[in-house]
């Protein structure tokens, strides 16, 4: 009776392990070092917003955060990835409008940004800027529109790639301002500010962090954000409502995701651990110093978030017939 007995509890005790061990994992989390992916390249909006969270989230759970940029595609590269990406909760993502416009310019959808990730939470909005190349000779937005009219096809915007927050940034600006200017995509920040400090590109709409070291430095100039208010970053530069143009408004997103699945507890702690972070003032300031403004919510406000500006881009982008080159 006794070995029965014994050999029952050795069963029980067994049987018991893999769900202790499943616990233990869970209480666990994270284990080991955490992947963020960024689809755009160092210094981009998105890769100083992904490092500024995945180190105090790094010093929060004494596991490296590791920056992946994976640049390409105007971010297409970057989302497939995680897509791809086992839903462990060691792989996710920071991005934001190009997650879901390059599905929309596409025919083929090579994923379907609602049903192929997890929403973990909106992470800041940002006001995007209207830069304009060295050389350049306009002083305000309406000069620049009067100076594009006045040589229909002569100018031309830069963007970060086709379907890029900065391409519909500037689109949007072409259409709302009637005029005509070629579209020239780029990869690389250095080759973006290189071609703008040559004057060769005569404008850029950047969501402000990634400009602002060069407008610190005044090797570019702002001619107006595309906010409705001034930004704290940039206050003596009119917005474009006071700029004349009231028609045109842009701002930008970025917001934190990872692969579709990824258990729900572990979607609750990163969740909680990152609103915590962006509630912290040293956050909140250095955001601000950029141009940024920290954003959060829960997962679910941010996959309807996601949702609702899928259906505004797909007209946006059917408005002005944007196509991937």
């Amino acid at each position: 009776m006794k070995n029965i007995v014994t050999a029952a509890c050795a069963v029980i005790v067994g049987c018991a392990l893999p769900f202790a061990a499943g616990a233990a994992q869970q209480q666990k989390y994270p284990s080991k070092p955490i992947r963020m992916v960024v689809p755009f390249p160092p210094g981009a909006a998105s890769d100083f917003l992904g490092r500024t969270v995945g180190q105090k989230l790094g010093e929060a759970y004494g596991q490296q955060v590791v920056i992946d940029n994976r640049p390409g595609a105007g971010g297409l590269i970057g989302s497939q990835i995680v897509a791809k990406a086992a839903p462990d909760g060691y792989t996710v993502a920071i991005i934001g409008q190009p997650h879901l416009s390059n599905v929309l310019i596409r025919e083929q959808k090579p994923y379907d940004p609602l049903k192929d990730f997890t929403a973990v939470t909106l992470v800041a909005a940002l006001p995007n800027v209207v830069v304009i190349g060295n050389g350049v000779p306009v002083k305000n937005v309406n000069e620049l529109i009067a100076l594009a009219k006045a040589k229909p096809g002569t100018l031309n915007f830069g963007s970060a790639g086709v379907g890029s927050s900065s391409h519909l940034a500037a689109a949007m600006f072409v259409s709302a301002a009637g005029i005509q200017a070629v579209h020239v995509p780029f990869k690389t920040l250095a080759d973006i500010f290189g071609e703008m400090l040559a004057g060769r590109v005569h404008f850029y709409i950047f969501p402000l962090p990634a400009v602002m070291p060069m407008l610190k430095e005044g090797r570019l100039k702002a001619i107006a954000v595309a906010t409705p208010k001034r930004s704290v970053a940039l206050p003596d530069v009119p917005t474009t409502a006071e700029s004349g143009f009231p028609q045109y408004q842009s701002e930008s997103w970025f917001g934190i995701i990872a692969p579709a699945g990824m258990p729900r507890h572990f979607v609750a702690k990163l969740n909680g651990d990152i609103v915590k972070i962006l509630k912290e003032a040293d956050t909140r300031e250095r955001f601000e110093k950029q141009g940024a403004e920290a954003a959060y919510g829960t997962p679910e406000q941010f996959q309807k978030m996601q949702a609702d500006e899928y259906s505004r881009l797909a007209k946006l982008i059917k408005e002005i017939g944007m196509k991937p080159l």
